[in-house]
């Protein structure tokens, strides 16, 4: 089966998550992806632990299905270079901050005289313009400054940032979408352009219900606990031996749940937890309630009797567990592969399961400088000319890149 997104062709000068994660998932899709790797270290996440024969296990992650390169943009030749592979891209994803790239020489209106049809993406923690756009904005910053963190946490207890790196793949999400949609727009008979992702718009852009609570009512977002804030019971409850997740959010839900599980059809009337809204209003004595009843018997009854029922429930797993659990196994979300110096390794599956275009993991994130001269033979450099490149300091590969290509 041939993947959809065979065809383009992606540089990629991003580093660290949220711009390698978007062009991971192009690579995922079938596209060329050419990542441009700063002289003469690399990608900021080769530093980052863990690591498997010097190799880091968080660069692995997000960089498979592309082809490396390492080139010195502070030079002449290492623009050159740069020029010549913008020729025939598509798209360029980038994340630096606003006015270094035109510092470099590789910003918009420099690479759109080169090549008019390229869909230009720069991914930065404020965005391009307004008073903090100079300022270095990571996923922690941008989640404060969101509101993400002050409505994240116990009620009572300090906030939290939440666990992953949200608005860096929620940036990067936004620059999937947003470069597919130029791309198609181009296709179409349109021109290349320029796209502008922040971090911290992009994740705002997720807080639809709370800012329709704030819009509409005045009400700002609070910490919450797992508490749901117009759904109860919608959360997590204490039982014997843990915790569980039910989720009975609507009236017959509410119903079903007292009657059969919970056994308090009394609660049915209760003027405490007659609507959804009110027990929303009431979720503090509501959980109470219902964890004097749920501490008397283990996770796994409480969870058969609720799915007996039909009343949407789960576990909370830890990370590990989640990874081994039937469900995930079975949707193939943990792949295997072989890398040059890993040896076998894992990595995620593909999340979207196409029926004609399936996601494949083609090949494993590049060596240091690994695809160099085979990039460059395609741009029609001769071997002396890669030669000199690398003598003067033009082009870098590392040791076990070496020992790979000998």
């Amino acid at each position: 089966m041939e993947q959809a997104l065979k065809g383009m062709k992606v540089v990629d000068l991003s580093q660290v998550l949220a711009g390698p994660y978007c062009t991971m998932v192009f690579g995922d899709m079938g596209a060329d992806v050419i990542k441009v790797e700063k002289y003469p270290l690399g990608d900021d996440t080769r530093t980052m632990g863990p690591y498997i024969n010097e190799e880091s296990y968080m660069y692995m992650m997000v960089n498979r299905n592309k082809r490396g390169m390492c080139v010195n943009l502070k030079t002449e030749a290492g623009l050159k270079v740069f020029y010549d592979l913008i020729k025939d891209a598509d798209v360029l994803v980038e994340n630096y901050r606003p006015g270094v790239t035109k510092k470099l020489g590789i910003d918009y209106e420099i690479l759109k005289e080169i090549n008019s049809d390229i869909i230009y993406c720069s991914i930065s923690g404020y965005g391009q313009t307004g008073p903090y756009r100079d300022k270095g904005g990571l996923d922690i910053m941008a989640q404060g400054l969101s509101g993400l963190i002050d409505m994240t946490g116990d009620k009572e207890g300090k906030p939290a940032k939440v666990g992953i790196a949200i608005h860096d793949i929620a940036a990067a999400e936004t620059a999937i979408q947003s470069i597919l949609a130029a791309y198609i727009h181009r296709l179409k008979g349109g021109k290349g352009q320029y796209i502008d992702i922040s971090l911290v718009d992009s994740g705002l852009a997720w807080t639809v219900w709370e800012a329709a609570a704030f819009f509409g009512k005045g009400e700002v977002a609070a910490r919450n606990g797992t508490a749901h804030r117009v759904s109860a019971p919608y959360q997590g409850f204490k039982t014997k031996d843990g915790f569980i997740l039910i989720g009975a959010g609507n009236q017959k839900l509410w119903e079903n749940l007292c009657q059969h599980v919970l056994h308090k059809p009394e609660w049915i009337n209760e003027e405490r937890f007659l609507t959804n809204s009110i027990r929303a209003g009431n979720v503090e004595e509501l959980e109470a309630e219902m964890e004097k009843i749920l501490t008397g018997n283990t996770s796994d009854y409480w969870l058969n009797l609720l799915e007996k029922h039909g009343i949407p429930s789960g576990p909370i797993l830890s990370y590990d567990q989640a990874l081994g659990n039937e469900q995930i196994q079975a949707r193939d979300m943990i792949l295997d592969y072989e890398h040059p110096a890993g040896g076998s390794m894992k990595t995620l599956g593909f999340p979207a399961k196409f029926s004609e275009t399936p996601g494949k993991l083609q090949k494993p994130a590049p060596l240091l400088g690994q695809h160099n001269n085979e990039i460059l033979e395609e741009l029609g450099y001769s071997l002396e000319d890669l030669k000199q490149l690398t003598n003067n300091n033009i082009l870098k590969v590392n040791q076990t890149n070496e020992k790979v290509n000998s």
